[in-house]
């Protein structure tokens, strides 16, 4: 049987469970009521004495629960800042986080009824832990609240803080990809900066890297969506056109401008100088006669001399180019480059140079035909001659 060692005032984890059950049990009738206040309070008296934290915290969350429409918000701040104040108890980790989930899951359960009050009440649960994965946890219902509750402005200034609570948290693989996405569908809801959209989103599919395709299923509708959404980015959709259609002096031009921009959306600037300048040699080698001077290839690419060559045989070696390079006359023979974009002038050559196939190919069986015709008519003219 457990003793209960009396105070002169009363416990104020006993006062929240006797006036949440008081509310809670007000319209079953005094004597229904007292009866049943009075065994919650003395299984919650049970709990305490016997270190039972996550029993209590059940107890307790369940019970305010039920009174959030009832009571005022002042009462219910207090109420819960009590409740909270039990992560403080268990000595045990893995209590702790169990106790952590359960409350922060109890209170987000009801997005529409007071989300803003819910959200201040687990922000404070959050801020009295002290475990980092617990407050991951926490954090997750937070987000969960904010989007279902539609009040997202609450949750949209803590992003600002990402990097230094990802390395607080210490995440896994799992716990990111989950983190990532929710983050991005809360800015989605709240419609905020593409751009900002679109950097969770880019971090969540990172996360899919080396998976097999049956984990990357999972992904497909948000890669679908990230990859319309860049493309409509005003700014990427210009770097894009310059990738496609122009030369390295454009992007330089355009990252002088836009470095940050660049930044944001991860895109590593030595990497991109990189393909530009792989992309400038097809162009060069779709706009010049087949024969490119070193000093023109120097010029475009923005390089020293002596890397000219090896930036030559990179282009070769990714198949963009088949060409000879003649150190000689310090120049390159193109016969073959990959076009960059298949528009209405390419179908217009890719014509030209089937008709000359077919020409060629015609004129090649012409000759064939009558070399055949002429080899059959000699024995037959040889038996005429007198000899």
């Amino acid at each position: 049987m457990t003793t209960v060692v009396p105070t002169s005032e009363e416990d104020p984890i006993l006062s929240v469970v006797r006036s949440t059950a008081e509310m809670s049990w007000a319209e079953a009738g005094p004597e229904v009521a007292e009866q049943q206040v009075s065994s919650l309070c003395l299984e919650a008296q049970e709990f305490i004495v016997a270190g039972r934290w996550l029993d209590l915290a059940s107890l307790m969350i369940t019970s305010a629960d039920l009174v959030f429409s009832k009571a005022s918000d002042k009462d219910l701040e207090c109420i819960f800042t009590i409740i909270c104040d039990l992560v403080k108890k268990p000595e045990n980790l893995d209590e702790l986080l169990e106790m952590a989930k359960l409350l922060s899951t109890k209170i987000a359960q009801q997005p529409n009824d007071k989300p803003v009050l819910r959200l201040k009440i687990l922000f404070n649960l959050y801020n009295l832990l002290e475990n980092p994965y617990s407050r991951f946890c926490v954090y997750m219902n937070i987000l969960k609240l904010a989007l279902e509750g539609k009040v997202t402005e609450h949750v949209i200034p803590s992003f600002k803080k990402m990097d230094n609570l990802l390395k607080e948290w210490d995440l896994g693989v799992q716990d990111q990809r989950d983190l990532f996405l929710a983050i991005s569908n809360v800015l989605k809801e709240h419609k905020s900066s593409p751009k900002e959209t679109l950097k969770f989103l880019t971090k969540y599919l990172a996360t899919f890297s080396g998976e097999d395709a049956q984990v990357m299923e999972e992904a497909k509708e948000e890669a679908a969506f990230t990859i319309i959404e860049f493309v409509k980015a005003p700014d990427m959709f210009q770097l894009l056109k310059i990738f496609q259609t122009q030369r390295l002096d454009a992007y330089m031009e355009f990252h002088t401008t836009n470095s940050e921009l660049l930044k944001s959306y991860g895109l590593v600037h030595e990497e991109c100088v990189a393909k530009m300048r792989l992309m400038s040699i097809v162009d060069l080698a779709s706009n010049e006669s087949g024969l490119i001077p070193y000093s023109l290839i120097k010029d475009t690419l923005q390089i020293e001399d002596e890397e000219v060559e090896p930036w030559v045989v990179k282009a070769i070696t990714s198949k963009l180019i088949d060409c000879k390079i003649d150190q000689m006359n310090q120049a390159i023979r193109v016969s073959r480059c990959t076009e960059r974009v298949f528009g209405p002038p390419q179908w217009l050559a890719l014509r030209e140079k089937l008709a000359t196939w077919r020409g060629n190919i015609a004129n090649v069986i012409t000759t064939i035909q009558a070399n055949k015709v002429t080899e059959e008519g000699t024995p037959a003219m040889q038996g005429l001659v007198i000899s």
